[in-house]
């Protein structure tokens, strides 16, 4: 009998599963939304918002111990400065599991495991700077100036063709 038995095993070794675990969460900090499957989704998400509640609390105690449980600094670094201030007011709850229905290959059932209040599609790290863009300058009385920089446009190079001589 499963009396009392709290924990789901999802067919693996203690070590296989922490690391899946902390694997999962690292993704749902790094990208806002995961696909899985939605036993793992039930078993991610009360680890993910333990981790929150760690990052809500802020000391160094608490990022340490959520670097020993995540392994990946700069999750943490994410976690304690964009995704816990967010949910300083929430009281838990900081996760919504969305089931999409079976998946065609095994008919495993899907589902999205997401944060509540953030956006999901925020963009989730910088993008590549596109050229030369006009840089913005901060004057004497702490107002943003426009450089006002010619912008070079590149042409594209010719390329040199060779005749043929018969």
């Amino acid at each position: 009998m499963r009396h009392l038995k709290s924990r789901r095993k999802l067919g693996r070794k203690s070590s296989h599963r922490d690391a899946l675990l902390a694997n999962m969460v690292v993704s749902l900090i790094t990208h806002n939304r995961i696909k899985t499957t939605l036993a793992k989704a039930k078993v991610v998400r009360p680890f993910a918002e333990k981790i929150v509640t760690l990052g809500k609390k802020g000391t160094l105690h608490h990022r340490r111990l959520a670097i020993a449980k995540l392994g990946q600094v700069e999750a943490v670094r994410k976690l304690f400065s964009d995704i816990a201030p967010k949910f300083k007011d929430r009281q838990g709850g900081y996760t919504r599991i969305t089931k999409l229905g079976p998946r065609n290959s095994d008919s495993a059932l899907e589902a999205f495991i997401e944060w509540v209040d953030i956006f999901v599609n925020e963009p989730t790290e910088p993008k590549a700077k596109e050229g030369k863009k006009a840089e913005a300058t901060v004057g004497a009385t702490g107002e943003a100036k426009e450089s006002k920089e010619p912008k070079a446009e590149k042409k594209p190079a010719k390329k040199a063709t060779k005749e043929k001589s018969e």
